[in-house]
């Protein structure tokens, strides 16, 4: 019902999953995060207007547009499977004509690129991640972060849903994030404690707490 509802509210279509892999190992198979959990984050998490949220694997944009329209955050995608871009820049549109009372020019940047290619901005301080890929991209990507807020200080979350051990061990042990918030999926994370949001802080030595 909420997958019916949510598309129909947006605009937009992301319910199909990948149906085949992506050709590279280390990136994995498009899944959107279900409508429910993400009802359950923004009710736990504060997301607002000074925000800048980049989705790595963003898919067709189920994230970018849910937080949009739920608390006006800019938003940001970043998806290299082309198809699915596609598709995202196809529900860009639709979403835009749907809610033009919105200010959709904060969500106009959807990338077709490669995470670890994308050039994180220094007022990107939101990072969601929904296992799209290896440990090894993943290490690349958070390494990046870290570069942008040496040259940018400010405060930087991390958000996981359904965080996979080794980014939470990479996280943990090898950077210097460290766990602000669990949120469980409630009415999931019963049958599958995986069904989590994991959210990390990031604060650069001397930028204000």
């Amino acid at each position: 019902m909420k997958e019916h509802y949510y598309e129909k509210l947006l605009n937009i279509r992301t319910r199909d999953n990948q149906k085949k892999s992506n050709q590279s190992i280390h990136y994995h198979p498009y899944e959107p995060t279900p409508y429910e959990a993400l009802e359950q984050l923004i009710e736990r998490y504060d997301v607002n207007k000074s925000d800048q949220i980049v989705d790595f694997g963003c898919g067709k944009g189920r994230l970018l547009f849910f937080l949009h329209y739920t608390s006006g955050a800019v938003v940001k995608g970043v998806e290299m499977n082309s198809t699915f871009y596609e598709e995202a820049s196809a529900n860009l549109k639709n979403y835009s004509k749907r809610h033009r009372t919105l200010s959709t020019k904060a969500i106009s940047l959807i990338h077709n690129s490669y995470a670890e290619e994308y050039e994180i901005e220094p007022t990107d301080n939101r990072f969601y991640f929904f296992n799209p890929f290896s440990i090894k991209v993943f290490m690349k990507v958070i390494s990046n972060i870290l570069v942008s807020m040496e040259k940018s200080p400010r405060e930087v979350e991390i958000v996981l849903y359904y965080p996979s051990e080794d980014y939470i061990y990479y996280l943990e042990n090898q950077t210097s994030f460290e766990l602000k918030n669990e949120i469980q999926v409630e009415g999931y994370y019963q049958q599958n404690q995986n069904e989590r949001f994991l959210v990390y802080r990031g604060l650069t030595p001397g930028a204000l707490k």
